[in-house]
């Protein structure tokens, strides 16, 4: 069975009991991440009525006065994404209709992040689509956690606060005392992101996988840069989605003479076959968060989720105190 660990902060509860001004809703994509940030705030979640007509046209109503408040809406675009983006976009302009002063969308993961720019000709640039639907339908400011890519920020026209997932990922990581430690980032595209994590993580030395990919989802490993040998390997990227790009990444870091590999990401996607992937026994431990939901059937021994709600809520604290969260938990 998983695990669940979560980042250490200081509750903030005394501070935020006698603030009405900052209201908190949950769309219907991950309700216990939001009860877990609601719980770290001091706060409930506001009620909201959501329903589907027989047609499957989604409807949403606020059930209380929201009138001059903060809001905050957290809502992951994952599977089934359509339905989750199309109900953050209602709930957003529901609350925008309630006469909110300000509206935040919370996205834990951002769906049709990887469609950033465009590969080949007559193809949609679907981050930057996604970004215009949101800030259209009425929200005042984004807060994301690890964007597939950096530049989606500057997608908005509005103000975007990026947080990330990966010092969750090391405060664990850091607690189990692992020794010879090398990160690995499994594609070129991700080297900035695994410098960074080996830099915080006992400045850890780097390698990287040159990886040749050959269509969507579908990757061939080419070979390993970088000294491997007789280490404790921890692949980092800040999605797993099929399993097959990180699955034969292990499998090359094995050959290459890796005694450990751990796997981490901060979206645990897992469209299929990816448990199964995971399962297999290339990893001694898959540490992932919690932005996405896991149901049971997702969930497998050698799999370890983190909680990353302590920190979001550490965010939208700081953002309705108007606080500096730019440097945080880098």
């Amino acid at each position: 069975m998983s695990s669940s660990v979560t980042l250490e902060l200081q509750p903030i509860l005394p501070q935020i009991a006698d603030n009405n001004r900052l209201r908190l809703f949950s769309g219907s994509a991950n309700v216990s991440l939001s009860q877990e940030v609601a719980r770290y705030l001091g706060i409930d979640l506001g009620p909201m009525v959501r329903k589907r007509f027989a047609d499957g046209e989604l409807y949403v109503q606020i059930q209380e006065s929201i009138r001059g408040c903060d809001v905050y809406l957290i809502q992951p675009t994952c599977y089934p994404v359509n339905d989750y983006l199309m109900e953050l976009l209602i709930m957003i302009d529901a609350c925008r209709r309630a006469s909110a002063r300000q509206v935040t969308a919370v996205i834990p993961y951002y769906g049709y992040a990887r469609a950033d720019r465009k590969t080949a000709g007559r193809e949609s640039i679907t981050a930057k689509l996604v970004a215009n639907l949101i800030t259209e339908a009425g929200a005042n400011r984004i807060l994301a956690m690890d964007l597939h890519s950096a530049q989606i920020q500057g997608y908005f026209d509005i103000p975007c606060d990026h947080v990330y997932g990966l010092p969750v990922l090391r405060q664990y990581l850091a607690s189990k005392e692992l020794t010879d430690l090398v990160v690995v980032s499994p594609d070129v595209g991700g080297v900035a992101r695994a410098r960074a994590f080996a830099k915080k993580l006992y400045d850890a030395p780097l390698a990287i996988i040159d990886k040749r990919r050959q269509a969507h989802n579908i990757a061939q490993v080419m070979n390993v840069i970088g000294d491997v040998k007789g280490k404790t390997a921890v692949l980092v990227d800040d999605m797993i989605d099929t399993a097959g790009t990180i699955c034969e990444a292990a499998k090359v870091l094995r050959q290459e003479g890796a005694r450990q590999v751990y796997a981490c990401a901060t979206h645990a996607v897992f469209s299929p076959p990816s448990v199964e992937r995971l399962s297999s026994g290339v990893f001694e431990e898959v540490i992932v968060t919690n932005t996405i939901p896991l149901p049971e059937a997702k969930q497998f021994p050698q799999l370890t989720v983190l909680s990353v709600a302590n920190l979001l809520g550490e965010t939208i604290w700081r953002i309705h105190e108007d606080s500096s969260v730019s440097s945080m938990f880098r």
